[in-house]
Formats: C-alpha cells, structure tokens, sequence
C-alpha cells in the first residue's frame, strides 16, 4: 500500500487542513479552507481502506460500526494534534472522516465573537446556546468559552458531556470534569441527569439533539446551573421553534414559558471562506434574551424576534445579515457569500445596491486629473 496514516495525518496537519476523508474508489481527500483536495497517489483499494481505518481504530469501535454501521471517537497524534474520526459503513466498505481538533485553544477575539458574548459566561444560571451548521466552529467558540471560565472563575465545578471529547481542559482557577458518550455514561440525557448530581456550577451539553437532551438541559438551566448547548439551526427564532417543536403539542405552551425565563442567548455561527486571502471567517448572529424577546417567546412571536435584534445593539445582539455586510464592507467575503448565507436576500441586495452606488458616487466625487 502507498500511503501509511502516519504520514496523511502529518501532511493534514502540516497543511493546517481540517479534514481527511478516506474512501475506496478514490485517493485520499483533505479539506483545505472548505475546499476538497485529493492527494497526489493511485485511489484506495477495499483494502487499504479498511488496513488505515484498523491503524487507528480500536476493536470496540470496529464492532460499533459492525453492529451499528458507524462509530465515532476522539483520537490523539502523538503531541502534534487530536483528531475527531467518524469510522463507517457505506456500500459495504469501511470510509473513515477524521477531523482536526486545533490543540490551541483561540481566545474569543480571535475566533471574533463579539464582546458582549463574555458576559454570558459570568452568569450564575441560565441556558446560552451555540447553534449553526455541522463544521461551523460550533466546538471551537464553545471550548474557548468554557476555557475563560476555567481560567477566571474561582466557583465553577465545570462539567462537559461531549461525544466525543474534542479539546482536553486542564483545571485552571476553576475544576473540569469532562465525560465521553459511550465511553463514561450510555447518552447525552442519562449524562445531564447524573450531573445534577455532581455539584455542577456549569454544564456543556455537547449536543442537544433528542426531546430528552433538551428538557435535560432546559430543568438544569432552571435548577440554577448554567447550562451551554449546541444545535444545528441557524438564527434564533428557528432555534427557539425547533426546541419548542421537539416537545408534544399539549406540552409546548409550558415549554415556551420555561424558555422565556431560562434562556439567556442565542449565538448563531457560520464559516465562511475569505476572498481577500486563503481561510475561512466566522459570521455571528447574537440574540440576548430581553423582557421583550421573552414576552414574544411566551406569546409564539417568534417570528418578531429578528426586529428586535436589529433594534438591540445595545444590548450587544447583531443580526447575522449586518454581520455578513461588515465583512463584505471590510473586503473578507464575497457579494455571492452575503447572498447565498443572508436571511432576507432581498433587503440584503437593496442594501448591497446602496454600498455599491455610495461607493461609485464617492467615486465620482474624486477631482479628476484634468488640467
């Protein structure tokens, strides 16, 4: 076989890659910038799939994606980096995705969450959720949220329930307890459960992805604990539905009265690439739970919520179609990007018509070299 996962992990990570697909029928794949690339070399054979996805993969794990048709796990190269590696069946044949896990921790300004989002993290109770597409830093703002509570806060007993864990936290000023699914505890409900248990002041809910998960996580938000969850909508009021809508009719008007007193913000994300150099820049939408935003969740208004976002800047909530115009206005990302990612692509093409005649207007205004 020509190629060793030895040496595709090291090219991943000396590339800054994200990802390394392996599939049969074809060479190996990485993900540069959200760009597929394939690796120079002859495509792989059943074989050599299944010979690289059994050099990193343990017998449990086989059995899961014998048993089940899948597994995932988090999977460490030596010193250089963490990899998370999703192990499959498709067609009958092994395909393995393993994903890198930076192992720097970014501080928020980098990744460029906006600053009202570390007043979040002070909070003595509440439900902060980070939502956004899968491969859209979701894990990554989470990590370095969790990281300045460990580093300044003296009274958090920290728990994450992750699956599986992707960044390891050390214990700083405060204590972290970090538990993998189906290594630590059988799921993501049973987990939330048994935390409450564990004089948690703060808890990572990695993915609130079942009617269980969510009421889990919305009764430790209640019982005074602040709670941190992920899910895979993107903007606010289709956050706030999609919760809602998880629960039985009779249940939902309840549902909706909790969340209007539990919930402390919604933080949606999006990666998108740059066009001024190679890279990828984040795109956030903040929504910070005012009495008013609370009176339209109890009343099923969500559809109101985006109004009063535009209208609470100071408050520190942005819209993700104002923060898509900045970076075009900053020259990161392209007119195609705006449109393609904005909520409201008609007031978003008046809006980009306007910047464009300002800027030929501006133009215009320059004395010409006319003697």
């Amino acid at each position: 076989m020509s190629y060793s996962m030895s040496d595709l992990l090291q090219l991943v990570v000396a590339e800054g890659s994200s990802d390394l697909h392996l599939r049969v029928g074809v060479p190996p794949v990485i993900r540069l910038h959200g760009v597929l690339h394939k690796v120079e070399g002859p495509p792989l054979k059943q074989e050599d799939t299944e010979e690289l996805m059994r050099s990193i993969t343990s017998e449990d794990h086989i059995q899961q994606v014998r048993e089940r048709g899948g597994a995932d796990f988090g999977f460490a190269f030596g010193e250089l980096a963490r990899f998370r590696v999703s192990v499959f069946k498709e067609k009958g044949q092994f395909g393995v995705v393993a994903r890198q896990i930076p192992s720097k921790l970014l501080t928020l300004e980098q990744i460029g969450i906006p600053p009202s989002v570390r007043e979040l993290l002070y909070k003595p109770r509440g439900l902060v959720l980070v939502t956004g597409p899968t491969g859209s830093g979701k894990t990554t703002s989470l990590a370095s949220m969790i990281n300045i509570i460990n580093e300044e806060r003296d009274d958090a007993h920290i728990i994450t329930i992750e699956d599986p864990i992707e960044y390891y936290h050390k214990h700083k000023k405060s204590i972290v307890t970090q538990r993998e699914i189906n290594v630590d505890v059988p799921n993501f409900a049973e987990a939330l459960r048994r935390a409450l248990r564990q004089d948690p002041d703060v808890v990572l809910v990695g993915e609130m992805r079942d009617l269980e998960t969510i009421d889990a996580a919305i009764t430790a938000a209640e019982t005074g604990h602040l709670v941190f969850g992920t899910l895979h909508t993107t903007g606010a009021a289709k956050t706030i539905d999609r919760i809602v809508n998880a629960f039985p009719v009779n249940q939902q008007e309840q549902i909706r009265i909790q969340l209007s007193t539990v919930l402390q913000a919604v933080i949606s994300q999006l990666l998108l690439p740059r066009c001024d150099k190679p890279g990828r820049t984040a795109i956030f939408e903040i929504m910070i739970n005012t009495p008013s935003i609370a009176a339209l969740i109890r009343d099923n208004k969500t559809f109101r919520i985006n109004s009063d976002i535009q209208t609470g800047a100071k408050y520190g909530m942005v819209t993700l179609d104002s923060f898509l115009i900045d970076k075009y206005q900053q020259g990161m990302i392209s007119q195609e990007e705006v449109i393609t990612k904005s909520q409201d692509p008609s007031t978003i093409l008046t809006k980009l018509q306007e910047i464009q005649q300002s800027q030929m207007g501006s133009e215009g205004d320059k004395p010409s070299d006319q003697s």
